[in-house]
Protein backbone atom coordinates (compact mmCIF):
# COMPACT_ATOMS: atom_id res chain seq x y z
CA UNK A 1 0.00 0.00 0.00
CA UNK A 2 1.19 3.35 -0.94
CA UNK A 3 1.92 5.69 1.98
CA UNK A 4 3.37 9.27 2.69
CA UNK A 5 4.06 10.04 6.51
CA UNK A 6 5.66 13.74 7.37
CA UNK A 7 7.66 13.68 10.52
CA UNK A 8 8.09 16.89 12.12
CA UNK A 9 11.61 17.99 13.55
CA UNK A 10 11.10 21.44 14.83
CA UNK A 11 12.04 24.90 13.50
CA UNK A 12 10.47 23.90 10.02
CA UNK A 13 12.62 20.82 9.02
CA UNK A 14 10.21 18.08 8.09
CA UNK A 15 11.74 14.07 7.13
CA UNK A 16 9.04 12.26 4.68
CA UNK A 17 8.63 8.54 4.78
CA UNK A 18 7.12 6.19 1.78
CA UNK A 19 6.88 7.16 -1.80
CA UNK A 20 6.08 10.15 -3.61
CA UNK A 21 4.04 9.05 -6.37
CA UNK A 22 0.75 9.90 -8.26
CA UNK A 23 -0.99 7.61 -5.16
CA UNK A 24 0.17 10.17 -2.45
CA UNK A 25 0.69 13.08 -3.95
CA UNK A 26 -2.55 15.03 -3.33
CA UNK A 27 -2.33 13.79 0.07
CA UNK A 28 0.99 15.05 0.69
CA UNK A 29 0.19 18.38 -0.37
CA UNK A 30 -3.05 18.22 1.65
CA UNK A 31 -0.82 17.55 4.41
CA UNK A 32 1.91 20.37 3.88
CA UNK A 33 -0.28 22.75 3.60
CA UNK A 34 -1.31 22.66 7.73
CA UNK A 35 2.57 21.43 8.77
CA UNK A 36 3.95 24.46 6.39
CA UNK A 37 2.04 27.43 7.22
CA UNK A 38 3.75 28.89 10.59
CA UNK A 39 7.55 28.08 8.75
CA UNK A 40 8.98 31.00 7.09
CA UNK A 41 11.99 28.30 6.25
CA UNK A 42 11.29 25.16 5.33
CA UNK A 43 13.90 22.19 4.43
CA UNK A 44 12.08 18.46 3.74
CA UNK A 45 14.85 15.09 4.32
CA UNK A 46 13.51 13.04 1.49
CA UNK A 47 16.22 10.19 2.58
CA UNK A 48 13.33 7.73 3.70
CA UNK A 49 11.39 8.04 0.58
CA UNK A 50 11.23 4.60 -1.14
CA UNK A 51 9.98 5.72 -4.55
CA UNK A 52 8.85 8.88 -6.57
CA UNK A 53 7.51 9.34 -10.18
CA UNK A 54 6.87 12.66 -12.08
CA UNK A 55 3.96 13.08 -9.62
CA UNK A 56 6.60 13.18 -6.81
CA UNK A 57 8.63 15.79 -9.54
CA UNK A 58 5.67 17.67 -9.84
CA UNK A 59 4.62 18.09 -6.05
CA UNK A 60 8.48 19.09 -5.33
CA UNK A 61 8.00 21.79 -8.03
CA UNK A 62 4.34 23.03 -6.43
CA UNK A 63 6.23 23.46 -3.17
CA UNK A 64 8.94 25.36 -4.91
CA UNK A 65 5.93 27.76 -6.50
CA UNK A 66 4.09 28.17 -3.31
CA UNK A 67 7.63 29.22 -1.77
CA UNK A 68 7.92 32.06 -4.49
CA UNK A 69 4.23 32.76 -3.55
CA UNK A 70 4.31 33.03 -0.43
CA UNK A 71 7.61 34.58 -0.13
CA UNK A 72 8.65 31.58 2.28
CA UNK A 73 12.34 29.05 1.32
CA UNK A 74 12.01 26.06 1.04
CA UNK A 75 14.81 23.39 0.62
CA UNK A 76 15.31 19.62 -0.61
CA UNK A 77 17.90 17.53 0.84
CA UNK A 78 18.54 13.60 -0.02
CA UNK A 79 16.07 14.04 -3.43
CA UNK A 80 15.88 10.54 -4.70
CA UNK A 81 17.46 9.30 -7.81
CA UNK A 82 14.40 8.83 -9.74
CA UNK A 83 13.15 11.80 -9.12
CA UNK A 84 16.38 13.68 -9.83
CA UNK A 85 16.49 11.33 -13.14
CA UNK A 86 12.97 13.00 -14.48
CA UNK A 87 13.73 16.13 -13.37
CA UNK A 88 17.08 15.64 -15.49
CA UNK A 89 14.74 14.08 -18.04
CA UNK A 90 12.69 16.94 -17.98
CA UNK A 91 15.21 19.50 -17.73
CA UNK A 92 13.82 20.91 -14.36
CA UNK A 93 16.45 19.98 -12.61
CA UNK A 94 17.77 23.31 -11.59
CA UNK A 95 14.13 24.50 -10.47
CA UNK A 96 14.06 22.04 -7.31
CA UNK A 97 16.78 24.60 -5.62
CA UNK A 98 15.26 27.71 -6.35
CA UNK A 99 12.98 27.89 -3.53
CA UNK A 100 16.11 28.07 -1.06
CA UNK A 101 16.39 31.81 -2.33
CA UNK A 102 13.19 33.72 -1.71
CA UNK A 103 13.27 34.36 2.15
CA UNK A 104 12.94 37.91 2.70
CA UNK A 105 12.62 38.92 -1.22
CA UNK A 106 9.54 40.76 -2.10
Amino acid sequence: MSRIEFEDLGDGKFALHGELTFATASRALELSRELFADHASIELDLADIKEGDSAGLGLLLEWVNWAKNFVREIRYVNIPDDIIAIAQISEVDTMLTRGERWTGVI
